[in-house]
């Protein structure tokens, strides 16, 4: 396939070029290299894809940047751009959340529309279910985002949605539960559990630690995108790791793995779900999404590029 992918640049973005490129996939690469975390992780992330046949990389914020041409010869849009992180989406930068993860949306998917094209993928999250009414979390319980950022999470996944029914753009929207594995954000609590395990720095814990997520590996998230573009399934899924641990069990595991971790334990921060759980059942049904990596083996991953200093890649 010829493939677009937005934030090419990012954590997940990265690795799914790298899992496209191994699968003989031709990708163009788009990413704004924002300054959400430092543009320089995102510059080494890009570093391996850079050279590698059938991939190009372009500079491109999606509010500016004429989309048509670029989409015009893709068999398939992965779009994975957006602004993320919970906790800054609260106050003023809130228009940062709605233009980057809103508005964006919309223009890509009025480049879909335009150019008639034959799949769409938007990467949604399990934010938007907030604190969910049942677990684990089918795709029909009511969505009740509690974080600014999970609310344009949702708005941007009912924009696919409207124009999936009323226009007939081919989109499918997957909401991801907590993406982890080598490279992932800096922000985020495996990255910031490995830093500490190899710096100075303590981890700080927000809450009692008993908060619990559904935890998946990227190569697992990588590996459902490319299936479901290639399978002729449009919709809402849920894609998760199929095991629900919490922050305590998870510094515990990082413990045996050999990775040292001083916790300070800090006040529970607005917007944090106290608990995340995937029914992933319509995935598996609809493309056979199957995740495949277990934590253990996941953080184990995690902690061996940190140890060598160079990057697993998922493939």
């Amino acid at each position: 396939m010829r493939a677009v992918v937005t934030g090419a640049a990012g954590f997940i973005g990265a690795h799914l070029c790298e899992h496209l490129l191994s699968r003989g996939d031709e990708v163009i690469g788009l990413d704004a290299m924002t300054d959400f975390y430092a543009p320089a992780r995102k510059r080494a992330n890009l570093g391996p894809l850079l050279g590698r046949d059938g991939f190009a990389f372009r500079w491109a914020d999606l509010l500016e940047v004429p989309l048509e041409p670029l989409f015009g010869e893709a068999d398939a849009v992965y779009h994975l751009a957006g602004q993320p992180g919970v906790r800054g989406s609260w106050g003023p930068e809130f228009g940062v959340y709605v233009e980057r993860n809103v508005l964006s949306t919309q223009r890509v998917l009025e480049a879909a529309r335009a150019t008639g094209l034959r799949r769409l993928l938007y990467a949604s999250s399990s934010s938007v279910y907030g604190d969910a009414e049942a677990y684990p979390t089918r795709e029909t319980v009511r969505p009740s985002p509690v974080s600014p950022y999970g609310v344009t999470k949702l708005a941007a996944e009912h924009l696919c949605e409207a124009y999936r029914a009323a226009l007939g753009v081919p989109v499918v929207s997957l909401r991801l539960f907590s993406v982890y594995g080598p490279g992932q954000r800096p922000d985020m609590a495996f990255s910031r559990l490995v830093a500490t395990a190899f710096g100075a720095r303590p981890f700080l814990l927000y809450g009692d630690g008993e908060q619990s997520r559904d935890f998946t590996f990227v190569t697992d998230v990588v590996t459902a995108m490319r299936e479901v573009v290639l399978s002729s399934w449009n919709g809402v899924a849920n894609v998760g790791g199929g095991c629900e641990v919490t922050m305590n069990e998870a510094i515990a595991l990082f413990r045996l793995l050999g990775a040292p971790v001083r916790v300070i334990r800090v006040p529970r921060q607005p917007g944090d779900a106290r608990r995340t759980a995937a029914d992933i059942t319509r995935a598996r049904e609809a493309f056979g999404y199957r995740p495949a990596t277990g934590l253990r083996d996941g953080l184990a991953a995690m902690v061996t590029a940190a140890r060598t200093g160079r990057p697993v890649p998922a493939v």
